[in-house]
């Protein structure tokens, strides 16, 4: 074979390397992949697999997906950088991914590489973390190579990554790949400093510079002049920026910009931009889209032996704007140092960090001012390696390389140097950073081993074990967290689903529909088995307080969310305030992430400061004005919740709840009569089998996309004008036709077989699929011609609707409930409310909302959308792609090494926002936690006041005027008022000698749970002045004989 072995991870792998006649190395490959998914690979497979790759698809689009599906890229050196780039690699979807290292593992290795552990000391690391990565992807074949990297070998890839390479290598490898047009990126983590360079070519050509989606604003009027001033409507700015290019659609009158080629704009204001001489078109008369450009950019890449001489760099840190240009000097340093004395650093050496620094002299030929404690430290630590340092490397080198391939995104152009010196200690002795030959020996030697073991004593709450979860419980796990009397717990109820596989690392194919915190916790125990973890599947409310009680908060040191919902970060915040514990914040959208660390008694807290809501769509806007395939999507949700999850559960409610008709005639508004109506229609004309279903869906058609639009039409004719004389159907207003439905039109057969058939499951009848069976049925379904009627009331806004929404016609309810058989009548009806699901494609969810909406679309000549981005739009998905969360996930283990060294200057600590696209990298100090004062007292968020209960309401109120001289006007306990100023005398003097809790307990009408061992009190006070004064709240103690 050419001195070359190929082997099949399906037989043994070879022990050791075997020796050629010649006496050279051999060159030995090894294939994670079944031989027919190579196979497979080899052939092209154009059909990208959404159910995996959905939620990345959001981030790159099919097209840089197709462009990744044909790029093989080779990962040398199997480190802990290595492995991550190899796993986000992986998972993103490329051709093929072959692994180079001729380097066997040692202790050092398992402090940063997560495939690898105590039994692989001494073997090749390639090959051993072969299988393990080559399990992350079917789609993509991964293969161990340990030859030399020849000119031949390297001209088969799209990119190479050299990662722990010496700079000759390097240099020798870059004059082949620059020259032979192939993506080189170098990554390096060298202790708390890191490097990345890439070179992309002389002529490589980005696609999309941001990924943001393309910008369109609705046109209010184009002027005729040299430089031609767009106006949009002034519902929202337009958002653009000077530079981009636009081109336009539907605009009546100027024609000659319809689909014009881009057209470079200058902003003007928030509403207006110029686009260049318009004196030559024709006079503009309405309407019109304007639409951004996505304009292709060229980027010429220097050599690395050039850029070494001449770098540009990406700035990773604001704060340290002169940072790179001495991590530059001591990464060249670095290597000088490795070459001259054949061996790394030692450990916290001082006589090693002086000869480091006058090596360092040496090699800065343009005399740059030289930092020489940061250089000193570079040496102290650069021998040891650190898990959330690789995480987050390793997650941007990753992109780096996605980007290579794909054109998609900016790459960085050309040095990236980024360091975490925040977190490393004043000193650490030389004794206490050696080596003892256990699996922190990487780690130890940056914080020494005092660090190491209080790491292992740790108790932490990781909240959530989806994609950042993962990453979170792979770090700790590695880093030594919980290794000793400590422990990890993890909580989270869902399970695994197919499209978690493609981020959520720890999972695999068997583990779907598995517990995501147990399958988890397993794997994590397989990589490093001393680690102790706890995996539970509670979700965290106040329901699940009797097991997050005082006793399990009390014992924890910290808390890291990894959650998805802002709800349960609000909540796990609340009570890491109330409990006075760390707590690491992170999150993460597409490309985009953010980290926030919150210190106990110093910082604000994750919810002192939060987003704006998200603006909704009009209602109006949704039922008669729809100007953009979101609200027809929008409406096409609301309309499968409204038949076939709402009204099957008020049908349900009916049947099994007597008190449902008086609970409802109470609701306010026109809700009896629509709710009831729903439940008559539903009842008299329930279907008996799937014919039934499909002729209601015939009728349902016609109800919605011809006879509303008539009747709207008839309305508001289409030559209607304003009070002002303008146009009615103009603006945003976009003037709709109805659709006559075709049997032959696939979309409108779209929709009768998705809404007859989700009908015949809430129906409990069978389903039917065959198109040419609904096709007939659907042909013989006679549907009554449809006649406007006057009186009609159709509101053009949404305070019409308001106005006009509280009274209804008593006597028409009264008809539908006397029409209403008694519901004991029906006791054979049983009917299944459907729950939304979009990431099932079997379901016909995402079906009947895409036929929907896009028929609605027609309706108002809004440009359709594919099922992919309607799946995006209306199942409200969170894009994510595993780089991102590896980066976030180092950023917050980052913080995480400060925490448990118990730092508390808040210089040390940064919160992060990360744009993996652009790239951008920014670090801020968290903010002080807001200051409140009473008197000259000084108070924040993390204060209250601590009495020791039991007390009587008396002696409460009069420890406060005697202890705090505060007088308290107002006392309540969650939503209950236990005492105000205002309250009867009757009832203040019937509990004012009555106890605390006994007070809450007949107020709240429940029991004190057995797991509360204090209650908290809200009060509102007056100075000695009667001024009213802002205070903290109240933390009452029971006893510890309280009687539950």
């Amino acid at each position: 074979m050419s001195g070359a072995e190929v082997l099949d991870t399906t037989c043994e792998l070879p022990a050791k390397k075997r020796k050629l006649a010649s006496g050279e190395s051999s060159t030995v490959t090894i294939d994670s992949a079944p031989r027919n998914q190579v196979k497979m690979s080899n052939n092209g497979v154009e059909e990208i697999d959404e159910g995996l790759y959905s939620r990345q698809l959001y981030v790159l689009g099919h097209e840089a997906m197709r462009k990744m599906a044909t790029s093989d890229v080779l990962i040398s050196g199997l480190g802990g950088l290595g492995v991550e780039v190899a796993k986000n690699v992986i998972l993103g979807g490329v051709k093929s991914v072959t692994l180079h290292d001729s380097v066997v593992c040692t202790y050092s290795d398992l402090s940063s590489q997560f495939y690898l552990t105590e039994s692989d000391i001494g073997k090749n690391r390639a090959e051993i973390s072969c299988p393990k990565l080559g399990e992350l992807n079917s789609y993509v074949p991964v293969k161990a190579y340990t030859g030399i990297l020849s000119e031949s070998y390297l001209k088969q890839f799209k990119v190479v990554v050299l990662t722990e390479t010496t700079l000759d290598e390097q240099l020798r490898i870059s004059e082949i790949t620059h020259q032979n047009d192939i993506a080189l990126i170098v990554g390096d983590t060298r202790g708390v400093f890191a490097q990345v360079f890439c070179d992309f070519g002389e002529d490589f050509t980005v696609i999309d510079t941001t990924g943001e989606n393309p910008i369109s604003v609705m046109v209010a009027g184009v002027t005729k002049e040299e430089q031609g001033v767009v106006t949009c409507l002034d519902e929202s700015r337009h958002g653009f920026e000077d530079g981009d290019y636009v081109t336009f659609q539907e605009v009546q009158g100027m024609t000659e910009i319809n689909g014009c080629k881009p057209k470079k704009i200058t902003v003007l204001g928030p509403y207006t931009f110029s686009i260049g001489d318009t004196t030559s078109y024709s006079d503009y008369v309405k309407g019109g889209i304007a639409t951004q450009v996505k304009m292709p950019k060229k980027l010429n890449f220097k050599s690395l032996k050039n850029s070494i001489v001449e770098p540009e760099y990406l700035i990773s840190d604001f704060g340290k704007f002169d940072r790179p240009s001495q991590l530059h000097l001591a990464f060249m340093t670095f290597h000088k140092f490795v070459s001259v004395n054949g061996r790394l650093p030692i450990p916290w050496s001082s006589d090693d960090a002086d000869e480091f620094l006058k090596l360092t002299k040496n090699v800065n030929t343009d005399s740059i001012e030289l930092d020489v404690n940061l250089i000193k430290r570079f040496s102290k630590v650069c021998a040891g390696n650190i898990n959330p340092m690789t995480s987050f490397i390793g997650g941007i080198v990753a992109q780096e390389v996605m980007k290579s391939c794909s054109g998609k995104f900016s790459p960085i152009f050309q040095w990236l140097y980024f360091d975490a010196t925040e977190s490393l200690p004043e000193e650490v002795t030389e004794e206490d950073a050696k080596p003892i030959g256990n699996r922190y020996d990487g780690q130890v030697s940056i914080y020494g081993r005092k660090f190491q073991s209080a790491l292992g004593n740790l108790k932490y709450f990781v909240v959530g074990a989806g994609a950042i979860g993962c990453e979170l419980l792979k770090n700790f796990a590695i880093m030594g967290v919980g290794c000793g009397n400590g422990k990890i717990y993890v909580t989270d109820m869902d399970l695994i689903e197919k499209s978690n596989l493609n981020r959520q690392f720890l999972f695999r194919a068997q583990d779907v529909q598995t517990s995501k915190s147990e399958t988890a916790a397993k794997a994590i125990k397989r990589m490093n088995p001393h680690v102790n973890v706890e995996p539970q599947t509670n979700r965290v409310c106040p329901e699940t307080e009797p097991v997050y009680n005082d006793t399990f908060f009390e014992n924890l040191d910290g808390v890291a969310n990894a959650l998805d919902n802002v709800d349960a970060r609000i909540y796990m915040d609340r009570r890491c305030v109330f409990y006075k514990k760390p707590l690491l914040e992170s999150g993460t959208l597409g490309t985009k992430g953010n980290t926030q660390v919150v210190i106990p008694n110093l910082t604000e807290s994750y919810s002192t400061s939060q987003d704006p809501p998200e603006k909704s769509i009009p209602i109006c806007t949704l039922k008669n004005f729809p100007n953009a395939i979101e609200h027809t999507l929008q409406w096409a949700r609301d309309l499968f919740e409204g038949l076939y999850k709402q009204t099957p559960e008020n049908v349900k409610q009916f049947l099994e709840d007597p008190t449902f008709v008086d609970r409802t005639n109470r609701l306010p508004g026109l809700q009896p009569v629509e709710i009831m109506d729903s439940v008559r229609a539903s009842v008299a004309e329930r279907p008996k089998n799937v014919d039934d279903c499909i002729e209601w869906a015939r009728k349902h058609f016609e109800d919605q996309f011809t006879n509303q639009i008539k009747q709207l039409l008839f309305n508001f004719p289409p030559d209607q004008t304003t009070s002002s004389g303008q146009p009615f159907w103009s603006g945003p207003k976009r003037c709709p036709k109805p659709i006559i439905f075709d049997v032959n039109n696939s979309l409108h057969l779209d929709y009768i077989l998705t809404a007859a058939n989700l009908r015949a499951e809430t129906y409990n009848i069978n389903q039917i699929r065959d198109r040419v069976y609904v096709a007939n049925v659907v042909s013989s379904v006679k549907v009554p011609e449809f006649v406007p009627k006057s009186g009609v009331r159709i509101a053009e806004n949404d305070s019409q609707i308001t106005n006009g929404s509280s009274n209804y016609d008593q006597s028409k309810l009264n008809k539908i409930q006397k029409d209403l058989p008694p519901a004991d009548s029906l006791k054979n009806l049983k009917i299944v409310p459907l729950e939304f699901e979009k990431d099932d494609d079997d379901n016909l969810h995402i079906d009947f909302i895409v036929a929907a909406s896009n028929l609605r679309a027609t309706n108002y000549g809004i440009q359709p959308a594919d099922r992919h981005r309607s799946k995006l739009i209306a199942g409200k998905i969170i894009p994510a792609i595993a780089t991102t969360t590896s980066v976030v996930a180092g950023l917050v283990c980052q913080e995480f090494i400060k925490l448990a060294q118990g730092l508390k200057d808040l210089e040390k600590f940064k919160n992060g926002f990360v744009n993996l696209a652009l790239p951008f990298f920014g670090f801020s100090e968290p903010l002080l936690a807001p200051k409140s004062k009473y008197y000259d007292i000084e108070w924040t968020l993390w204060d209250r006041f601590e009495v020791e209960g039991e007390l009587t309401l008396n002696e409460f109120l009069n420890y406060f005027k005697d202890k705090h001289a505060l007088e308290i006007t107002m006392l309540s306990q969650g939503v209950c008022m236990l005492y105000s100023f205002f309250m009867p005398k009757a009832k203040r003097e019937e509990r004012i000698n009555t106890k605390m809790s006994e007070i809450v307990r007949n107020v709240s009408k429940k029991r004190i749970e057995p797991h509360v061992k204090s209650l908290v009190f809200e009060i509102c006070c007056n100075n000695t002045n009667g001024d009213d004064v802002e205070v903290p709240y109240v933390k009452y103690n029971l006893p510890s004989d309280f009687q539950y």
